[in-house]
């Protein structure tokens, strides 16, 4: 629960450091951006997967989350060096992930809940 805690807190500093601070970029680079923020929301979602699962390394997780965002981004600059739509791959990629462990966390949550229901209706049954 404390680990959800300081994960809700650095997303709200996130939020509003990046809110507060003036900080543009060029339209250029759009795309590579667009697309490497993809990756690492990949990133997270799987960490959040690992972490329900009891299977997280934070090693694992810090060279995929910069290491996707790189690789996305590095597609999407060779692709538009070449005239080819590459960043296609990565976004069919991570976009794919993004949702099986989207839907691997709700199942997860789910399955504890029914788990959690279940142990409390037994309690309940026994004390009476």
């Amino acid at each position: 629960m404390i680990k959800l805690l300081f994960a809700i807190i650095g997303i709200l500093v996130g939020v509003i450091v990046g809110l507060v601070l003036p900080i543009t970029y060029s339209p250029t680079y759009a795309l590579y951006i667009s697309v490497a923020i993809l990756a690492c929301l990949d990133s997270v979602f799987g960490g959040v997967r690992a972490n329900l699962e009891n299977t997280f390394d934070t090693r694992i997780f810090i060279s995929g989350f910069f290491g996707n965002a790189i690789l996305a981004a590095f597609l999407a600059y060779i692709g538009d060096r070449l005239g080819v739509p590459l960043y296609y791959a990565a976004i069919f990629a991570f976009g794919g992930r993004l949702f099986d462990n989207f839907a691997s966390i709700r199942r997860i949550l789910l399955f504890k809940r029914t788990v959690r229901k279940k142990k409390e209706k037994s309690e309940n049954e026994l004390e009476n």
